[in-house]
């Protein structure tokens, strides 16, 4: 082989070196480029899910009050991290207020029992920031609780709550606390305690409804010359028809214990004015036909009361006895 064709031959072999060597060069460099681009992206997804999965987010959706993407979203990091305080305090907050807007009793029972659950957790990992408004809450899921039960199995539990918050400085806005208080006192028959909390709520903010409960409540205590003061006021008051009438049923009782005969006809009469299917009102008035001595009259009254609530336990003791 002739030089000239020698030194051309390794020119071109030098040369196809170089192109092969380039070429490997761009395929490497594009080759990062791209892991990087999915790196990058992937950290970008990730920082993006993150953002999503943040206290920050959850108290962004509480702000607008979507409670069903809060509790959603507070689920979905508890799975993650069971034991977060923050989160377990927006989960029982969600589903609470969830539980209170549903209409089927078993979905509100499901939800008041993952606030309860939430929140009690939030209270033992010694979330301390807002202790006194998770008692409160839970408080509050509690008495609901009781709402939906056959008997008032969750009312002291409610007291326990409502008390913690209020002696921890939870006041809310209104302050409801001492009516609630009232109301479970008296789903426990504790009556001192109740017409405690009711007066209280009553110097907060008066309404008919407390006004009622007072006066039931010292019905159920015997101490009819106050339960009358508060009965009346409802009675000469209130624009609440129900109110009024449950009103007028415990004065007639009250008149049948003090043996005003009169008086307890008139708020009976003045009852089934108002509403013909009233069963209270006719049992009042046999048991005034009975004081009376006459037994036919009585019985009349107390068929009635049947005929409007057929399970009326004291119209069917007096007929079952007479």
């Amino acid at each position: 082989m002739k030089m000239s064709q020698l030194h051309a031959y390794d020119s071109y072999d030098k040369r196809k070196k170089r192109k092969v060597l380039w070429t490997c060069i761009v395929i490497i460099v594009l080759a990062v480029a791209f892991i990087a681009g999915i790196s990058i992206r992937s950290l970008a997804k990730h920082k993006e899910i993150s953002k999503e999965m943040s206290l920050d987010h959850l108290e962004e959706l509480w702000n607008q009050g979507d409670y069903e993407a809060v509790y959603a979203m507070a689920d979905t990091m508890l799975e993650e991290k069971p034991v977060q305080q923050s989160v377990l305090v927006y989960k029982g907050y969600s589903a609470f207020y969830l539980a209170v807007s549903q209409v089927d009793t078993s979905a509100a029972l499901a939800y008041i029992e993952d606030a309860i659950n939430s929140l009690r957790l939030a209270l033992i990992s010694n979330y301390s920031k807002s202790k006194s408004q998770i008692e409160y809450i839970l408080a509050r899921a509690y008495y609901q609780k009781n709402v939906f039960a056959a008997y008032n199995c969750y009312a002291d539990l409610a007291v326990k709550y409502f008390t913690l918050a209020k002696n921890d400085g939870y006041v809310p806005n209104p302050n409801d606390i001492p009516e609630y208080l009232g109301i479970s006192y008296a789903a426990l028959d504790m009556t001192d305690e109740s017409i405690s909390a009711f007066t209280e709520a009553l110097g907060i903010h008066e309404s008919d409804k407390l006004l009622h409960a007072i006066g039931e409540q010292y019905y159920k205590s015997e101490d009819y010359s106050k339960a009358k003061q508060y009965l009346f006021r409802v009675v000469s008051e209130s624009n609440d028809d129900i109110l009024v009438l449950k009103s007028r049923n415990i004065l007639g009782k009250i008149y049948l214990e003090e043996n005003s005969l009169f008086d307890a006809k008139r708020e009976f009469d003045a009852i089934l004015a108002k509403d013909a299917n009233y069963a209270d009102a006719y049992y009042g008035l046999g048991i005034i036909y009975e004081k009376q001595g006459d037994s036919t009259k009585a019985r009349s009254e107390w068929r009635k009361a049947l005929r409007v609530q057929v399970n009326h336990p004291g119209a069917l003791q007096k007929l079952n006895n007479n």
